[in-house]
């Protein structure tokens, strides 16, 4: 571990560390963002809803172009200008009076985030040897969720249900990071990459996108993960709602936020031990048992409102969530092609059609059956999100035949 862990590039450890930072400042405001609507700007839930959901609209169909521009032109010039136009919206949610304003905001968070990520996960792609990238996506991933701890809890205090100051403390971080890593690309330049311009090709934006959307066992993955990440997305979006809303239940502010933390604390505490379970696993398999957990959790919430009930769910829906997300980013760096790698990473941000989905579909129950009702609102989401199951299981069983395929090939050639 330690040998791996001092072959890891110094620009790896500053996204990752940026990450930690940056998911902080992140979940200090944008998790609250619903209850803000509704608490202080008197939003009704289908409003809440679209608000919410513009974010992953926009980043459905803008992560494909982040990650293929960033084929294109480099992955230093699209993670500076993202991450400080990230910083300016931000600032510009602080800024905010009316709902349509904060739409316009949401929208282009979804933009600079749809462009940063698949581009900042190509690039540790590019800067880390095969056999370290596990390890260096997991340590990603932890340091989200390490920001995730922390930043719920300050913006507890700063009263993120009521004010925009944690907007502008967001913002302010962003600056910071980029400013970083403006340093680091100066000391270090950007290291040279698997492009499809390094061997004098230009591959067109239709012809990246015809290549990515033919390989049949991507797409596969693509299509489960929606169903993954429309479940997932209900926990930030329609569980918020629900806890605010429901008669039953006190502060749903402070239970929101101790539920939030306690997800990012399982995390850290069940991510190294599942990966070293399911490390030897097909990372496809991985995705459909934490497919099952979500959707066992999202039963559990619409069945329970007690404390420890509630806590038990998040428990559950942790450990799909970590099954999920701690190898995708391993399963599409082993589909996608070297000279495409950042389109690949662009393209499965269109599994982000989940967490459109989500606050739309889980503001619409609310608002038919109202928060008194939760099990005609989590029990229809929760079979939505067991849907991605088949499709997960098609990739599954197509990569074992290529798998099966290389072997055979293999052998044929030694053989002659």
């Amino acid at each position: 571990m330690n040998k791996h862990m001092k072959e890891i590039h110094p620009l790896a450890w500053t996204i990752i560390v940026g990450t930690i930072f940056g998911r902080m400042a992140t979940s200090m405001s944008i998790p609250f963002l619903s209850i803000y609507l509704i608490k202080t700007m008197g939003a009704s839930p289908a409003e809440t809803g679209i608000v919410v959901a513009v974010s992953s609209l926009i980043g459905v169909f803008a992560s494909f172009y982040g990650g293929y521009i960033s084929d294109r032109i480099g992955r230093r010039k699209v993670l500076l200008f993202s991450i400080f136009s990230w910083a300016i919206v931000f600032i510009g949610f602080a800024a905010a009076n009316q709902i349509w304003i904060f739409f316009v905001m949401n929208a282009l968070n979804g933009l600079c985030r749809a462009v940063f990520e698949p581009t900042s996960r190509a690039m540790l792609s590019d800067i880390t040897k095969p056999e370290n990238k596990l390890l260096v996506f997991n340590l990603r991933y932890a340091a989200i969720n390490l920001g995730v701890v922390i930043g719920p809890l300050i913006g507890l205090q700063m009263g993120s249900a009521q004010t925009g100051v944690p907007f502008i403390a967001a913002g302010a971080v962003y600056i910071l990071y980029g400013l970083v890593l403006v340093v680091q690309f100066a000391i270090r330049p950007e290291p040279s990459k698997a492009s499809s311009e390094a061997d004098g090709t230009s591959v067109s934006l239709k012809e990246a996108f015809t290549v990515t959307s033919r390989d049949r066992t991507f797409m596969y993955v693509l299509l489960g993960s929606i169903f993954c990440v429309l479940g997932y997305g209900h926990f930030s979006s329609t569980l918020a709602q629900f806890l605010e809303l429901s008669p039953r239940i006190e502060d749903g502010t402070k239970w929101f936020t101790y539920m939030l933390s306690m997800n990012a604390v399982v995390v850290l505490i069940v991510q190294y031990p599942l990966v070293r379970m399911f490390r030897n696993f097909p990372p496809a398999v991985s995705l459909i048992v934490g497919n099952v957990f979500v959707t066992a959790s999202l039963i559990l919430f619409g069945i329970f409102d007690s404390w420890w009930a509630m806590m038990a769910g998040v428990v559950i829906f942790t450990i799909g969530e970590v099954l999920i997300f701690t190898l995708m980013d391993l399963l599409v760096d082993r589909i996608a092609k070297p000279e495409l790698k950042g389109t690949y990473f662009g393209m499965i941000g269109f599994n982000n059609m989940g967490n459109v989905l989500a606050p739309l579909i889980g503001g619409s129950l609310l608002t038919g059956f109202s928060a008194e009702q939760p099990l005609y609102i989590f029990i229809p989401i929760a079979l939505m999100t067991a849907c991605g199951i088949p499709f997960l299981l098609l990739a599954h069983l197509r990569l074992k035949e290529q798998a099966q395929s290389s072997v055979s090939n293999h052998t044929i050639k030694e053989a002659t």
